[in-house]
């Protein structure tokens, strides 16, 4: 039986991005087979291509975000590099942008503006705090929206809150405006028509706090920080092993209990003792549970304590940090990694998390030079050379 194709083979989107929000949207779409123009600033591009040279001389954000993509330099505040942009627009099925709010408005980039002009094209904007209210003219980078959003009230130890590890704001976004592309052509497919689609920050991290949000907002309590440990049940936490591992276990009823009493902790006494027989009494016991449980796994191995663990049927995991990751053995069992080029040589990458059995593998192309297909694209509107060498001459493209 013949594969299927990735489903966005003959989709064309142009983006202009920079950061993780825009870059990590339209990703997921050149994965899926869409061929993405990424139109950068001619003066260093994307500024994500500085923030780090930890990928063999490259920006870790940046090889993360835009692999697979063509990259063209040009300067959008040259009449003439706005109009190249206007006319890669006018070819092509989705435009995305993350620009500060308003200034693609200025340019006559914005979604309404361009969907005026070109029915079938679905045009995305991607800002912080959305196009209204009093907030839209805010700066937004990651960590503020983090904070508005109230993710940083509830991360953390108790004696202090924390961000998230990862741009958790950015990648929300991120994913609610691939998913607002794809259903939007969806829709196309049946009415013929594209439209705008606006994605905030705020709003999807604000969605992502859906638990505590609704917890408090219904009449319950904002719920406190407890770092790795759960706040109503227990044992639910972190715990050291004998040779500086540590690994998180959950008890989640009554006879997951007596099992971990009995098998891996060595007090069968505890099993059925009134004081630690029921969750709720293991939660008023809190700290003596949690002496037991350190006690006990404090005399194994990480792979031991984990094997016993399993063995008694505990939900259990290794806290891993991100260099055991990156050798995490169900990823590699599953054959996840692949090489993706780049200016630096081939690099390592994941397989996009979507699977499509029976269809093609994820697209995962090179990423490219700041400018590497501009000469392309150009000659592709039907420029010559003399015309693509003044552009060049007199700093409208890269």
């Amino acid at each position: 039986m013949q594969s299927q194709p990735l489903p966005l083979e003959g989709i064309t989107v142009v983006a202009v991005e920079q950061a993780v929000a825009a870059p990590f949207a339209t990703r997921q779409l050149a994965d899926l087979g869409a061929r993405v123009v990424k139109v950068e600033r001619i003066d260093g591009g994307d500024f994500a291509r500085g923030y780090d040279t930890a990928a063999a001389g490259l920006a870790s954000h940046f090889v993360w975000c835009n692999r697979g993509k063509e990259s063209v330099a040009v300067d959008l505040k040259d009449p003439r590099g706005l109009e190249i942009v206007r006319r890669l627009v006018a070819d092509a099925d989705v435009f995305v942008q993350n620009l500060a709010q308003g200034a693609a408005a200025r340019i006559g980039l914005d979604a309404a503006t361009l969907c005026a002009e070109h029915p079938r094209l679905i045009a995305v904007d991607i800002s912080g705090y959305g196009p209204s209210g009093p907030y839209a003219g805010r700066r937004a980078y990651d960590m503020l929206v983090q904070c508005e959003a109230g993710l940083v009230s509830v991360t953390g130890s108790p004696e202090r809150p924390a961000k998230a590890g990862i741009p958790a704001a950015d990648i929300a976004a991120a994913m609610y405006a691939f998913s607002g592309v794809l259903a939007a052509l969806v829709r196309r497919g049946t009415t013929g028509r594209g439209g705008p689609v606006e994605v905030s920050m705020l709003d999807a991290l604000a969605e992502w706090m859906g638990h505590p949000l609704h917890h408090a907002m219904h009449g319950g309590t904002p719920p406190e920080r407890t770092g790795l440990a759960h706040s109503v049940i227990v044992p639910y936490d972190v715990y050291a092993t004998a040779d500086g591992g540590r690994v998180l276990l959950s008890v989640q009823n009554d006879r997951e209990w007596r099992r971990l009493a009995q098998q891996v902790l060595a007090a069968p006494e505890t099993a059925d003792d009134p004081d630690y027989a029921t969750n709720p009494a293991r939660v008023a016991n809190r700290e003596r549970v949690d002496a037991l449980v350190t006690r006990a796994l404090a005399r194994l191995g990480v792979e031991e304590a984990v094997s016993r663990l399993e063995a008694a049927g505990i939900a259990c995991a290794r806290l891993r940090d991100v260099g055991e990751v990156a050798d995490h053995p169900q990823l590699a069992a599953r054959n996840r990694w692949r090489e993706v080029d780049s200016p630096a040589g081939p690099l390592r990458a994941l397989l996009p998390p979507i699977t499509l059995p029976g269809g093609e593998e994820a697209r995962m192309g090179a990423v490219p030079r700041l400018g590497e297909h501009t000469g392309t694209v150009l000659r592709a509107l039907g420029m010559t050379e003399a015309d693509i060498a003044g552009l060049r001459t007199d700093g409208v493209v890269r």
